[in-house]
C-alpha cells in the first residue's frame, strides 16, 4: 500500500509547486464557453496551464489522446484564448465546463489542488502515474502563443505519466482532425491532412461530367488569409493543389499586416466592406458586397449530395436496385426562412436545433449524412460509420462490374466528400474546396449558385432585461414558455406580418434577450422586432431602448 499512498504525495506536491508558479491575475475572472477561455493574451498564462491541467483529467478519463487549442479566432491580435477538442475532435463535453470554470478561477494553488482532487475522485480518475495522457498542442500565429504554449506544457508535466505533443503552429479545425484521426487509429500528422485533402479535391474535379468541363468558369480564387494563421496553412495546401488556381491576399507573410485588422471574415460580414488589400476590380463593377452565408454553403452542399444518392438509387443499373440512407438537414432558428422553405421544396428533411455548433453536431450525428451549418458559415457534414461501410462495400461491388457508370460515379464522389470535409469540425479550408468542387460539377458560377433563393429582410434586436433566466424556450427556442403569454403575444403580432416569423432567446453570457424577426419586407421585419421588443421589456421589466444586435 505504501507505493499508491507515495506517488499520490509525489503528484500533490508536484501540483502545488507548478501551480505556484501560474498565480491568478487580480481581479480577473474567466468562464468556458463555447470559443473556450478567451481574454487579453498578457493575462492567460494561469488559465493556459489550468486549462492544460483539464485536458490531462479529460485524456485519464477517456483513455484517449485530447487536443488544446491556443487560439482566438477573430478577436483582435492582442487576445488569446485556449480550447480543448474531446477525443471524437469535437469540443470537449459541456459536463466538464463547470470544473473548467472552477479551476480557472481557483484562487491559490491549495484550492486548485483540492479541486483536481475532488474531481478526480468523482470521475473515478487515478492520479499518480498509473495511466498515461496524450495531449496534443496547436496554436495559431499570435505573438503571446508561445509563452502559452509553454504554460500549456508546464500544466500538462504538473499531471504524472501526462505526455505533451506539440503539433506546431496549426489551424483550430487542423488540430481537431488531428486528433479524430490520432484516436481513430488514422495518420494524424499536418501532411497528411493537406494530403487527404488535395487527393479527395483531384478526385471530385476528375469526377465532373465532361459536358460542364468546358463550361468551367474562371478556376482562379482570391482569399483573403486575415494575415493569420489561415493564409499560411493555404499557401502550403495551394503547392498541392491542381484544377484550381488560387491567390492568397492578406497571408500575414514577412510580418506584412495585422492579425484580422480591417480584414478577416468577421470584418467583412459586420461593416459590409472589402478587406484590406482588395479593390474594385475584385468585386465586380457593382462595388457591392454580396455576402454567401452559410445557409447557402449548407443549400448548395445539400442540392450536390441529394443528386448523388438520387443517382445511386436509380432502377436502371442492377447494382443500384436500393441503397437506402438519410439525409438530414440541421439549422438554427437564426437560419433564414427562404433558405429553410426552399430546402424544405427540395424534399428534404429540415430539423431545428439550438443555437450552438455542438447542439447542431449532436443532432446531425442522428443521420446517416447530417449536414449542419450555422448563418455564420461554421458547419460541417457527417458521415455515419454504418453509411460509409455500406457505400464502400458498394463501391467495391461497382468498381468490378460497372466501373465508370453514372452510379460508380455517384458512390466515390461521396466517398471523397466524406474525405475533402472535416468531419471533426467546421474547417474553412476544406468547405471552400468543396464549394469549388461543387461549384464546377454543377457549372454554377458564384452569381447562380448566390440566386438559388432570396434572403426575407431580417432584423436583429437586444433588449437588456434584469435577470435571462427568466426566459425559457423550447423547440430549439422557436418557443417561450415562460413568462406565460408571452408567446402568445409575439404570435399575435407575428400574424400581422406576410411571411412574418419571430423568436426571442436569453444570451448565454449576459442579461440581455435577443429578438430576430423576418418578414416579406424590410419595413414589416423591423416593426415586428421593434414590437416584440416591448412586449419582452413590458413582461421583464427594464424599460431601456432596443439596441442593435
Amino acid at each position: 500500500m505504501k507505493q499508491p499512498m507515495a506517488d499520490e504525495e509525489k503528484q500533490r506536491s508536484l501540483l502545488l509547486e507548478s501551480a505556484s508558479r501560474f498565480p491568478l491575475p487580480s481581479g480577473a475572472k474567466f468562464s468556458y464557453g463555447t470559443a473556450g477561455f478567451r481574454s487579453d493574451g498578457s493575462i492567460l498564462a494561469s488559465t493556459v496551464f489550468r486549462a492544460a491541467i483539464v485536458a490531462v483529467l479529460r485524456s485519464l478519463k477517456t483513455g484517449s489522446a485530447v487536443g488544446l487549442m491556443i487560439t482566438a479566432s477573430h478577436n483582435p491580435v492582442g487576445d488569446n484564448g485556449v480550447k480543448i477538442a474531446d477525443p471524437d475532435g469535437g469540443m470537449m463535453t459541456q459536463q466538464w465546463e463547470p470544473f473548467a470554470d472552477a479551476l480557472a478561477n481557483a484562487p491559490n494553488p491549495e484550492h486548485l489542488l483540492q479541486l483536481v482532487i475532488q474531481f478526480s475522485k468523482e470521475e473515478n480518475i487515478t492520479l499518480g502515474g498509473g495511466q498515461s495522457a496524450e495531449i496534443l498542442l496547436g496554436r495559431d500565429t499570435r505573438p503571446s502563443g508561445e509563452a502559452l504554449l509553454e504554460a500549456a506544457k508546464q500544466g500538462i508535466n504538473a499531471i504524472i505519466g501526462a505526455v505533451a505533443i506539440d503539433m506546431g503552429i496549426l489551424t483550430t479545425p487542423q488540430l481537431h482532425w488531428m486528433v479524430r484521426s490520432r484516436n481513430k487509429g488514422m495518420k494524424a500528422s499536418e501532411p497528411d491532412y493537406f494530403m487527404q485533402l488535395s487527393r479527395s479535391f483531384k478526385c471530385l474535379m476528375d469526377l465532373v461530367p465532361h459536358e460542364k468541363i468546358k463550361d468551367r468558369m474562371d478556376a482562379k480564387l482570391v482569399v483573403d488569409g486575415a494575415n493569420g494563421v489561415g493564409g499560411e496553412k493555404l499557401e502550403e495546401l495551394k503547392k498541392m493543389m491542381s484544377g484550381l488556381k488560387i491567390y492568397v491576399r492578406n497571408s500575414g507573410k514577412k510580418g506584412e499586416g495585422i492579425l484580422n485588422e480591417r480584414c478577416g471574415a468577421d470584418y467583412v460580414q459586420k461593416e459590409k466592406v472589402v478587406p484590406c488589400g482588395f479593390g474594385l476590380g475584385d468585386v465586380g463593377i457593382s462595388g457591392s458586397i454580396d455576402l454567401v452565408d452559410g445557409d447557402k454553403i449548407l443549400s448548395l452542399f445539400a442540392v450536390f449530395i441529394k443528386e448523388q444518392l438520387s443517382i445511386l438509387n436509380q432502377k436502371e443499373n442492377e447494382l443500384c436496385k436500393e441503397f437506402p440512407a438519410r439525409l438530414g438537414i440541421v439549422q438554427t432558428a437564426y437560419a433564414n426562412g427562404a433558405s429553410t422553405d426552399y430546402l424544405k421544396q427540395l424534399g428534404l428533411e429540415v430539423v431545428l436545433a439550438p443555437t450552438g455548433v455542438k447542439y447542431l453536431h449532436k443532432k446531425a450525428l442522428e443521420y446517416d449524412i447530417g449536414i449542419y451549418f450555422e448563418a455564420n458559415g461554421h458547419g460541417t457534414i457527417l458521415f455515419s460509420e454504418n453509411f460509409i461501410s455500406r457505400l464502400e462495400a458498394m463501391n467495391n461491388e461497382l468498381a468490378s462490374a460497372s466501373a465508370g457508370t453514372e452510379c460508380h460515379k455517384a458512390a466515390l464522389r461521396l466517398l471523397a466528400v466524406s474525405q475533402l470535409i472535416n468531419q471533426a469540425v467546421g474547417d474553412a479550408l476544406s468547405g471552400l474546396l468543396l464549394v469549388e468542387a461543387v461549384l464546377q460539377y454543377m457549372g454554377w458560377s458564384i452569381q447562380r449558385w448566390s440566386e438559388l433563393y432570396s434572403d426575407l429582410p431580417s432584423r436583429q434586436l437586444k433588449v437588456k432585461v434584469a435577470d435571462r433566466s427568466a426566459v425559457v424556450t423550447a423547440n430549439a427556442e422557436t418557443r417561450v414558455v415562460k413568462p406565460l403569454g408571452l408567446q402568445e403575444v409575439i404570435d399575435a403580432e407575428t400574424a400581422k406580418h406576410n411571411r412574418g416569423r419571430c423568436f426571442i432567446r436569453p444570451s448565454g453570457t449576459e442579461d440581455i434577450i435577443r429578438v430576430y424577426a423576418e418578414a416579406s419586407t424590410q419595413e414589416a421585419a423591423d416593426s415586428l422586432a421593434h414590437f416584440v421588443v416591448q412586449h419582452v421589456d413590458h413582461f421583464l421589466g427594464f424599460s431601456s431602448p432596443p439596441q442593435l444586435a
